[in-house]
């Protein structure tokens, strides 16, 4: 029997929009997935923090005020600072293509832009942790 993949979907800085980072995690949680979602207004070390403590294979942050730079590279520093960083992450919100490059650099494995589907974002999640066979 195949453990369930642990997801924390996180809504960093000020932003007060969660619409998305619920639907998002409803889709994977009805996936199959165990889901945490953290609510609105988190620190980056308080996502690393519940991420470390649930045991988490993945962390989904949805970032629309505009620092998701900032926020996305606090985020790695700090699971790498403690050790972490085999969690993976990655985001959804509002950013701009130019900066795609940049986060994929710092460590974001995927970024889903307005217009992904639930589907999609399944998917790949589902993708990334597909057991492999030795």
């Amino acid at each position: 029997m195949s453990a369930r993949i642990r997801v924390v979907v996180a809504k960093p800085g000020l932003d007060g929009h969660d619409r998305g980072a619920k639907v998002v995690a409803r889709a994977l949680r009805d996936a199959g997935m165990e889901v945490i979602y953290t609510g609105l207004h988190q620190t980056p070390e308080q996502i690393v923090e519940t991420a470390i403590q649930e045991d988490a294979d993945v962390v989904g942050l949805s970032v629309l005020s505009g620092a998701h730079m900032t926020l996305f590279a606090k985020v790695l520093e700090l699971l790498r600072e403690r050790g972490a960083d085999d969690i993976v992450v990655f985001g959804g919100g509002i950013v701009p293509d130019d900066d795609l490059p940049e986060l994929e650099r710092l460590g974001v494995a995927k970024i889903f832009t307005p217009g992904a589907t639930t589907t999609s974002i399944v998917d790949w999640v589902r993708e990334r942790f597909a057991p492999t066979t030795a």
